[in-house]
C-alpha cells in the first residue's frame, strides 16, 4: 500500500501544512513559498509549477504573487484534499494525540489569508518524472522534498529545463533521506562514494544541471516538524537550492 494514501498520512499532512508550529520551527511550505517569492523578486510571475504539492500550501503561498499556479502530486488522496479545501474554503482531520485519542481541527484558507489567492491554483494528479506536453514554460518551479521520492531522478533534473521559460527558476529543498523503496539504488545520484570519495545528492544535482542552470544562492537549511501524535514528531532539516535556467 502506498504510505501517502493513507487517512493517518493524509491527517498528518494536513497538519504539516496547515495546522499548529513546534518546537519554534516555522510552517514549512510557507516558508518555501516565500524563499521562492523572494528570488522571484523583479522577474516574471506568470506561472509557477509546484511539484511534489501535497495538500497545497506551498501552491495556495504562491498564489499571493503568480497569475496562476499549478500543484501537481503523485497521490490521490493529497490532490483530493487540496482541492476539497479550495472548493469548500475549508477542510477538517484528525490531529492524533495517542492510540484512538485525538481532535478533529479544521483549518480554513480564510483565516490563513489565502481564500484571494485559491483562486489561481489548480491542482491534478501527476508523476514528476512522466509530465505531460501541457507542462511547458513555467516561470518558476518548485519541488519541495521531492528528488529524494522519485523511481529517477536523474531523468527528472535532465528534462526539468524543457518545463521552465527561459530565465526561469528552479527551487529545490529535500532532507536527501534516500530509500530503495522509492529510488533504486541503480538511479541515485549521490548518498555514496565514488573514487573513493563522498558523492552527496546535491554533487549529483550539481553535475547534472550545469549544463543548463546557474546557482544563483548558496544553499540554505528549511527544517520541519511533523506531528504524529501528541508525544512523537519528526524533525528534519531539508536543504534548499536555487538555480537559473540560462540555456
Amino acid at each position: 500500500m502506498n504510505v501517502y494514501e493513507t487517512d493517518e498520512q493524509l491527517s498528518q499532512y494536513l497538519g504539516f501544512h496547515f495546522g499548529e508550529s513546534y518546537f519554534g520551527v516555522g510552517n514549512y511550505p510557507a516558508r518555501c513559498a516565500t524563499i521562492c517569492q523572494e528570488l522571484m523578486a523583479g522577474r516574471d510571475k506568470r506561472r509557477a509549477l509546484d511539484l511534489g504539492c501535497a495538500v497545497g500550501r506551498t501552491a495556495f503561498e504562491l498564489g499571493r504573487v503568480f497569475e496562476k499556479v499549478v500543484g501537481v502530486d503523485l497521490s490521490k488522496s493529497f490532490v483530493n484534499a487540496a482541492h476539497n479545501l479550495q472548493q469548500d474554503g475549508e477542510i477538517d482531520y484528525f490531529r492524533r494525540d495517542e492510540g484512538e485519542l485525538g481532535a478533529r481541527v479544521t483549518v480554513s484558507l480564510e483565516e490563513l489569508g489565502l481564500a484571494r489567492s485559491s483562486g489561481r491554483v489548480s491542482f491534478a494528479t501527476g508523476d514528476a518524472c512522466q509530465l505531460g506536453e501541457e507542462h511547458r514554460d513555467y516561470d518558476l518551479i518548485f519541488a519541495g522534498n521531492l528528488i529524494d521520492r522519485l523511481q529517477d531522478p536523474g531523468a527528472f533534473l535532465g528534462d526539468i529545463h524543457n518545463r521552465l521559460a527561459e530565465g526561469g527558476t528552479l527551487v529545490i529543498s529535500s532532507p536527501y533521506t534516500l530509500m530503495e523503496e522509492f529510488t533504486p539504488r541503480a538511479n541515485w545520484i549521490g548518498g555514496f562514494e565514488r573514487n573513493g570519495q563522498p558523492r552527496t545528492v546535491r554533487d549529483g544535482m550539481r553535475e547534472i544541471l550545469a549544463s543548463r542552470f546557474e546557482e544563483i544562492q548558496p544553499p540554505q537549511d528549511v527544517p520541519f516538524v511533523i506531528r504524529e501524535t501528541r508525544r512523537k514528531f519528526q524533525h528534519t532539516i531539508a536543504e534548499l537550492s536555487a538555480w537559473r535556467r540560462i540555456r
